[in-house]
């Protein structure tokens, strides 16, 4: 009994595996599109649910497209209302896997792995290395899905599992929790479908019995998006209450109405071919519940917004005052970049700021503050760029142009303090999980340095701002002044790791957030000579 169950293992990792080498496959050969894609969803629904089909059953996961769904919600990218229809398109694309698991391919197994290897091993173009990878990876999937089917089968002797098997369709709620459990537990709903239609291959599971863990299984897949939220927005989590909600009201209603359900499977499916009837009846389930929900997407997501409310402000990564139609008045034009570089300049100056109260105080809010907006940072540096590239292809005078020139070189300075800021941060977290500590000495001495960086910074994007000249060399005076503090707190701290009142271990962390507190500086120095005309 123990070689069946270990064969059995050996099966589901074989069946993951391959999936997961299908799915990687596959997502090269795409190219990484997927999530522009994403982001270019217009606001029809319909759409979102198209893209969401489509996507996932490029990637082979349904949780791995609501997890980048989930990400985009949280970068600011995408409405509750869109990635809900992505959600949805996803659990209608994730029944691709089930639908090419019901094929009887069994005897064509070794023939797949060998032409898979072939091409990934010994052709030389790109695409087809990913095709061979797939279908490496679905000859795997099929000769996990054997070995699983083998090893069930002594289970036919078994009364007991026999009748607990059986209970599925008569208790469908028992079976819906056998569904839940064991797509948590392997985190795959494709997985479970699989192992599903194994058992029922081998006459251990009805389909009465069966579509009740099916519906369970629809359900437990929501559990990596609900991960997924756990240090997200609250838009973020929304949209993983929203799959939750979606996938339980569904499954409810067609529990009630399950009779009917499988009158409509048995219709659609051939006779005798339980793996086919399992499949359809996912694809089924899925398509109904999406068309069920459609029409009442903005309805749903506004009760989601009831159930959960909050302040759903978040980063958002898209400019705010760019406009291409301005880009035929470069005054105008001009005015909107600055706009915006200074919008830009005030985030990474928030994330300096919470950079150093990390410093002076552990705050993990502080540090995930800093990590959450600096992709929102890079992003508008490329926006940003992009606009202005285009603003030179105008005409402008030499007055203008050398604005323009000037707005370029800032904003890559700013980018630049935003990632200084994102690498102190990271540098305070590794010290707070390595129990690296200052001493009282140093630590005052950060705090001042801290602030002068932080002064030199907000009169410099002032300045920006304002075209202030007066601002400008304030804040090159104070720059001046950071140089030689940082300067005189090396030797401090030099001394004080000589007399041991420092460890080495904080001497390097030390050295390594004088460097990058001295590099904004520089950074804010630079955007003041710009506005002084000195670059």
């Amino acid at each position: 009994m123990l070689v069946y169950f270990f064969t059995f293992l050996g099966g589901l990792a074989l069946f993951l595996y391959g999936m997961q080498l299908m799915g990687d496959g596959l997502q090269q050969a795409a190219g990484a599109r997927l999530q522009k894609i994403l982001e270019a969803l217009t606001g029809v629904t319909v759409f979102g649910v198209a893209l969401g089909a489509g996507v996932t059953a490029v990637l082979q996961s349904s949780s791995a497209t609501t997890v980048m769904t989930v990400g985009l919600v949280n970068a600011g990218l995408l409405t509750l209302k869109q990635a809900f229809g992505i959600v949805m398109g996803a659990n209608i694309g994730t029944t691709v896997t089930a639908q090419l698991i019901a094929f009887k391919l069994t005897d064509y197994i070794t023939l797949i792995l060998a032409i898979g290897f072939v091409m990934q091993a010994f052709c030389t173009r790109r695409k087809v290395k990913y095709f061979g990878q797939v279908l490496l990876g679905f000859g795997i999937l099929m000769l996990g899905m054997s070995m699983m089917s083998d090893s069930v089968s002594p289970l036919r002797q078994y009364a007991g599992f026999i009748s607990f098997i059986q209970t599925f369709a008569v208790h469908p709620i028992l079976g819906l929790c056998v569904g839940v459990l064991m797509t948590v537990v392997i985190q795959s709903s494709s997985a479970t479908i699989g192992i599903l239609i194994a058992m029922a291959s081998q006459g251990l599971i009805p389909l009465e019995g069966a579509i009740p863990v099916l519906l369970g299984d629809n359900i437990g897949t929501c559990i990596t998006a609900v991960m997924a939220t756990l240090r997200a927005n609250i838009n973020a989590k929304r949209v993983a209450l929203a799959h939750v909600l979606f996938n339980v009201v569904g499954s409810l209603i067609f529990l009630i109405f399950m009779d009917y359900f499988i009158k409509f499977v048995l219709t659609v499916s051939p006779e005798n071919n339980i793996a086919r009837q399992i499949a359809n009846a996912h694809t089924a389930f899925n398509v109904l519940n999406t068309l069920l929900f459609l029409p009442f997407a903005g309805k749903f997501t506004d009760f989601i917004q009831v159930l959960m409310p909050g302040d759903d402000t978040c980063v958002s990564r898209k400019p705010q005052f760019l406009n291409d139609d301005m880009l035929s008045t470069p005054a105008i034009a001009m005015s909107l970049a600055t706009k915006e570089v200074v919008r830009m300049g005030n985030m990474a100056k928030t994330n300096i700021e919470q950079a150093f109260m990390a410093i002076d105080a552990f705050d993990s809010h502080k540090i995930a503050y800093v990590l959450e907006h600096e992709p929102a940072i890079d992003a508008l540096e490329e926006d940003i760029t992009c606009y202005l590239t285009k603003m030179s292809e105008k005409q402008m005078d030499t007055e203008m142009s050398a604005r323009h020139t000037g707005l370029l070189h800032a904003c890559n300075d700013i980018e630049r303090i935003g990632d200084h800021a994102e690498t102190i941060a990271k540098k305070v977290r590794n010290m707070h999980e390595d129990a690296v500590t200052f001493s009282p000495e140093a630590q005052q001495e950060l705090r001042e340095l801290g602030g002068l960086v932080l002064e030199t910074c907000t009169k410099a994007l002032a300045a920006l701002e304002n075209d202030d000249r007066e601002l400008a060399q304030e804040a090159l005076n104070i720059s001046h002044q950071v140089k030689l503090n940082q300067k005189e707190i090396r030797k401090n701290h030099v001394t004080r790791l000589n007399e041991k009142i420092c460890t080495p271990a904080s001497g390097f962390v030390m050295l390594e957030l004088l460097i990058n507190m001295k590099r904004v500086s520089d950074h804010s120095k630079n955007i003041s000579q710009l506005v002084l005309g000195e670059f």
